[in-house]
């Protein structure tokens, strides 16, 4: 199944979520855990989100993502700032425990006086702050546009992250479009090189999710300015490659287009005309072997039939027999037609 949906709004409850998402034809979603410019969440409603669960259930949504609120920066070497992120992250976290296979996605943060080696260190060490043993939830890391020390501009930016953790196993990616076209990763031109890359550097497998934005910005301008997909740089025809690339098809993607709902549908379904069934295409056919025809019984017993001696002349006064009035002709078995069923 094509896992495309689009951020969703959870501020009228997680059912209703889920029923705006179904309605503009999504099969997953993402959603804020907070306030993505504070640090205020939602109160728990257990009973919210038990009915959310069973909704997604009956309608095949799945593989929802629950983004961080754009504050948390993992990368801080502030103390109090530190605790702020770590015990907010940890809330996320314990939060999610309520959505059976639910991911959680943040931005790593900027390093600002540190170095990149010193912020890869420090993301690492927060994260396994805050990060609960008992956690079944799916912790990934976004890749970043690389402006002003963001970390996650490189791909090395997030393997030295990983490297770093004591949780590594259990971290994964999610691939931005905007963001890796505008820190310099040619997924227009060069898609398969900049997977390849991507799998060198991480690890295909680490790749878990992706968030489909076009462009304003052009490739490598370092510039985080999503547009609506076919109105940027990335342009259409390369969403379609990317949608259907057998490394990428099977994973969730998710819009983060400047849209409103309506848009978003629009976009849903321009994406899944796209969006080619793996059995869709038309097989070549396999050239199947002849059957043998089986060879007739006598072929196999005949003996090479002996060469006749010339009929003699039949004699002037002998008669040929005739047949007798009335009597049938039998036909050869060959020719015999088989009664009707």
């Amino acid at each position: 199944m094509f896992r495309i949906g689009s951020h969703i709004t959870s501020s009228k409850g997680y059912l209703a979520m889920g029923k705006f998402a179904h309605g503009i034809g999504a099969t997953t979603l993402q959603f804020f855990v907070r306030n993505p410019r504070g640090g205020r969440a939602r109160p728990l409603d257990r009973n919210d989100m038990a009915a959310f669960n069973q909704y997604a259930e009956e309608i095949a949504i799945a593989d929802i993502l629950a983004h961080a609120s754009y504050v948390l920066n993992l990368a801080t070497p502030e103390p109090d700032k530190q605790t702020f992120v770590r015990e907010t992250v940890r809330d996320d976290l314990m939060r999610l425990a309520h959505f059976p296979g639910a991911m959680y996605n943040i931005h790593p943060g900027a390093r600002k006086d540190s170095t990149p080696e010193q912020a890869a260190r420090l993301v690492a060490e927060s994260i396994d702050a805050a990060y609960p043993k008992e956690s079944r939830t799916t912790f990934l890391l976004e890749t970043m546009s690389g402006h002003g020390g963001e970390v996650g501009g490189t791909f090395e930016d997030l393997a030295a992250v990983i490297k770093s953790s004591k949780n590594g196993k259990r971290l994964g990616v999610c691939l931005d479009t905007c963001h890796v076209f505008t820190a310099g990763y040619d997924i227009v031109n060069d898609l398969d090189a900049v997977l390849k890359h991507f799998d060198k550097v991480l690890g295909l497998h680490r790749l878990r999710a992706i968030h489909l934005n076009d462009s304003m910005q052009g490739l490598g301008s370092h510039r985080d300015r999503h547009a609506k997909i076919s109105e940027g740089q990335i342009g259409l025809d390369a969403f379609g490659r990317i949608i259907n690339h057998p490394t990428l098809r099977d994973l969730p993607f998710y819009l983060e287009t400047p849209n409103e709902l309506k848009g978003y549908g629009e976009e849903i379904a321009l994406l899944k005309s796209l969006w080619k069934e793996s059995g869709s295409a038309k097989k070549t056919a396999q050239p199947q072997p002849a059957k043998a025809k089986k060879p007739a019984a006598k072929a196999v017993t005949k003996k090479p039939p002996t060469p006749k001696k010339p009929a003699a002349k039949p004699s002037p006064t002998k008669k040929v027999p005739t047949r007798t009035p009335g009597q049938s002709i039998k036909k050869p078995a060959a020719t015999r037609k088989k009664p009707a069923k």
